[in-house]
């Protein structure tokens, strides 16, 4: 990542109490461009990835953000890989850096 992010890996158990950091993925959640994505990055932002029956619905609506990365039903592990990169690519627009092409 570049310099000024950190990433980490939480259980559920763990995830910050800030709800207004909260940013729960979920198939029916919000669409965004890239760099909308990447003006997420502005502020802290917790993301959770739900289990294999999606989140509880109380943590959807205690979220600040209910956000897809896709119509489609991923796998857990690739929806990590996706959101990865996106966090990547997002710290590389805010950064300037010219990873992303638009």
């Amino acid at each position: 990542m570049p310099r000024g992010y950190e990433l980490e890996r939480i259980s559920m158990k763990k995830v910050p109490q800030k709800r207004e950091a909260w940013i729960a993925l979920d198939e029916r959640g919000q669409s965004m461009t890239t760099t909308q994505f990447a003006a997420l990055l502005g502020s802290d932002a917790t993301f959770i990835i739900g289990g294999a029956d999606g989140l509880p619905e109380q943590v959807k609506q205690d979220a600040r953000l209910v956000l897809r990365i896709s119509s489609l039903t991923l796998p857990h592990a690739l929806a990590q890989v996706v959101l990865l990169e996106q966090l990547y690519r997002a710290a590389t627009i805010r950064t300037g850096h010219p990873y992303h092409r638009t």
